[in-house]
């Protein structure tokens, strides 16, 4: 489908369209909440993609608050060790076993059926959780709960990144995972309130409210239209274009900003698929995917691995291990934490998409090296002499941790993502980095309280060496993706080689016959898929 008028200028190169839309859409003035169409899309956004990441802040914040209820304690006798970082880690499990079949469901069905899928699974796992009678069904339901997570938490950072407008893409893939702490506060706000229940309502509420967030996707996720480059890469470019310039230009089927957006996504992407098989083979054919599957994997180990879990899913021995032993204390940590959280993220969110990426992440795991470092430190003191300001220190050091962590690893990885992958590949891209932050979160969930059982303070030096890692790994490797469209990112490390397929087709997108009446009243009457 072509996209020009009849009476349009003939249409320029194609690397000419990047900074055509780049300068169109930095001329926009207007801003989203002003455009009906827009705000209503973003709207539509916050419950079916922005709130996928509620699911998994819930449950980590849950089951944090868990281990300071005393009747679900009690109902599983008491689990420690490996026994609990078993139950903490079958959530991780479930994800690794479903991630070679996400890439399959969200490039062939796509992002909106993707996100549908698994949140069924999720509401199934939660309903089990809820309806556990022993510890193997609590256990099977949380491996339920890991298999749907990874279908709904791929599909949606590329939705959200593919369907926002260039202005807003970067801001809205940092709130992506902000919204994590939203679930993390009605989860330890909720396991507050029921912790002293003298039944197992205690920790059935939280277990069955853990459905929430998946009910909202499943409800709501069919008023969002799917992904455009997905409807272009399927053929149907009569849908795609009529979703771009509903959202885009608010219903202006003659906005120039559509019909160079159009195009720009057009052909790149028929520039990515001449080269591509479509296979995994590919994610590793040319020395430019290497470097991404290398960076996304590593990226996938860094969210896990810095130190995260800790606060994650075993703040109460933690706090064990520092003279605070009150179940009531310990869920009032949990819940000002992921207060705090959330404010930070959000705040970090809205600022650190702005600057340069290279420097939001060297100041993040700069950042997380001090405080680590500055943790372990008082940790090993208070070991030592058992004062009151070792522990209040580590106390803080807790807290400093999370604006450490959000301001690269929460606030830019899926918006990074989705930059560092082109469309082709970016639901394998991002379905690597998710393999690996599962393994690594696996690991971590049920090596943790061994860890700390066994080794108290001294189990935190590994995490202090980890980080120098990912100082230099972040020094050397990361690319700079800020400001630039997604189509522009595309051939990030194959300049050479798109500038060599432009020639090829160059000629073709020159003589591109114009649309005819025909097909333009097509597309302007097109139903939004």
């Amino acid at each position: 489908m072509g996209v020009s008028g009849d009476d349009s200028p003939s249409v320029p190169p194609v690397q000419s369209y990047d900074a055509i839309v780049s300068r169109l859409a930095q001329q926009d003035k207007v801003p989203w909440y002003r455009k009906p169409n827009l705000r209503m899309l973003y709207l539509v956004m916050f419950p079916t993609c922005l709130g996928v990441e509620m699911t998994s802040g819930f449950d980590s914040s849950m089951l944090n608050g868990l281990q300071a209820v005393t009747s679900w304690l009690d109902f599983y006798n008491h689990p420690r060790s490996a026994l609990l970082g078993l139950i903490s880690a079958m959530y991780s499990l479930g994800a690794i076993c479903a991630v070679p079949l996400v890439p399959v469901v969200t490039d062939r069905f796509g992002r909106r059926r993707a996100i549908f899928f698994g949140s069924i699974l999720m509401i199934i796992g939660a309903i089990l959780q809820a309806a556990a009678q022993d510890l193997a069904m609590f256990i099977v339901a949380r491996f339920f709960l890991g298999l749907g997570i990874v279908f709904a938490i791929v599909a949606a950072p590329s939705l959200i990144g593919e369907l926002s407008h260039p202005k807003e893409r970067a801001i809205l893939g940092s709130l992506f995972n902000s919204c994590y702490f939203i679930g993390s506060i009605v989860a330890a706000g909720v396991t507050l309130g029921t912790f002293n229940m003298p039944n197992n309502w205690a920790w059935r509420i939280p277990s069955l409210l853990q459905i929430v967030p998946s009910l909202l996707q499943v409800t709501f996720i069919w008023f969002l239209p799917e992904s455009p480059r997905w409807l272009i890469s399927k053929g149907r470019g009569e849908e795609a274009y009529a979703i771009l310039a509903q959202y885009h230009a608010e219903g202006d089927f003659n906005s120039e900003f559509v019909k160079a957006e159009y195009t720009q996504i057009e052909k790149t992407l028929e520039l990515e698929l001449n080269s591509s098989k479509m296979s995994w083979r590919e994610t590793v054919a040319t020395p430019g995917m290497r470097k991404r599957v290398l960076i996304g994997s590593f990226l996938g180990l860094f969210t896990q691995w810095s130190g995260n879990g800790l606060t994650s899913y075993y703040l109460a021995p933690i706090l064990d291990n520092i003279g605070i032993h009150d179940n009531r204390t310990k869920n009032l940590v949990n819940l000002s934490l992921t207060c705090w959280s959330f404010v930070n993220a959000i705040i970090l969110a809205l600022t650190a998409s702005r600057f340069p990426r290279r420097v939001m992440y060297m100041a993040c795991t700069i950042s997380l090296l001090l405080v680590f470092t500055s943790w372990t430190i008082a940790s090993a003191e208070y070991t030592r002499t058992g004062s009151q300001a070792s522990s209040r220190a580590v106390l803080a050091f807790i807290f400093l941790y999370s604006p450490a962590y959000n301001i690269g690893y929460n606030a830019l990885t899926y918006t990074f993502l989705v930059e560092l992958f082109p469309f082709h590949v970016r639901a394998r891209g991002i379905t690597i980095f998710q393999w690996w932050g599962r393994v690594a979160g696996f690991f971590n969930q049920f090596v943790n309280p061994i860890g700390i059982d066994n080794a108290g303070w001294k189990y935190y030096i590994s995490y202090c060496v980890w980080l120098v890692f990912e100082v230099l790994f972040v020094y050397f490797l990361f690319p700079e993706t800020s400001k630039r469209t997604l189509e522009e990112l595309t051939f990030m490390y194959e300049k050479d080689n798109r500038t060599e397929q432009t020639r090829r087709i160059e000629h073709e997108i020159q003589n591109e016959e114009p649309i005819n009446e025909t097909e333009k009243d097509k597309a302007t009457t097109s139903h939004i898929d």
